[in-house]
């Protein structure tokens, strides 16, 4: 059997053959649903909701989630064999504009415009001319986009 598999620790997709009979080493996988404390300089800080454990994992590892969660906020976060791997993101994040070019007098939802907005977790993205500061949006954490107001 041919097979192309993704590896967890760092994403490189690896093409692997297995013969009929071969066997797999057990992987223990397991979501558990954890509190953002913070995440400054190089590790971000997460607390387990049960057991209050707090724990560090390295900000590289993930970088991409990071970037829609703001502190305080409950993720589920993957563990594979006892060590944290992933965050699981919601589709859709509600975070509040800080920074935005002010609107134009004639900006409506039909005229078509954008302008770059910057959100309260730092990330710059393209929303319509009419969203101004101060004002809450849902994006998409999966494309990045702007889905509406919140």
């Amino acid at each position: 059997m041919r097979t192309k598999l993704r590896r967890a620790s760092d994403g490189n997709v690896i093409d692997k053959t297995f013969r009929a009979g071969e066997k797999f080493r057990d992987v223990r996988t397991e979501a558990r649903k954890m509190q953002v404390l913070s995440s400054y300089g190089s590790d971000a800080h997460f607390m387990d909701s049960e057991s209050f454990d707090q724990m560090a994992v390295p900000e590289s590892s993930l970088a991409e989630p990071l970037r829609w969660l703001k502190p305080s906020s409950e993720v589920d976060v993957l563990f594979i064999d006892g060590e944290p791997s992933d965050v699981q993101l919601p589709s859709a994040v509600e975070l509040e504009v800080t920074q935005a070019d002010p609107g134009l007098r004639g900006d409506s939802v039909s005229g078509g415009g954008t302008k770059p907005a910057t959100l309260e977790t730092g990330v710059v993205l393209q929303v319509p001319l009419f969203v101004e500061v101060g004002e809450t949006i849902r994006v998409d954490t999966r494309s990045g986009e702007y889905v509406g107001r919140a």
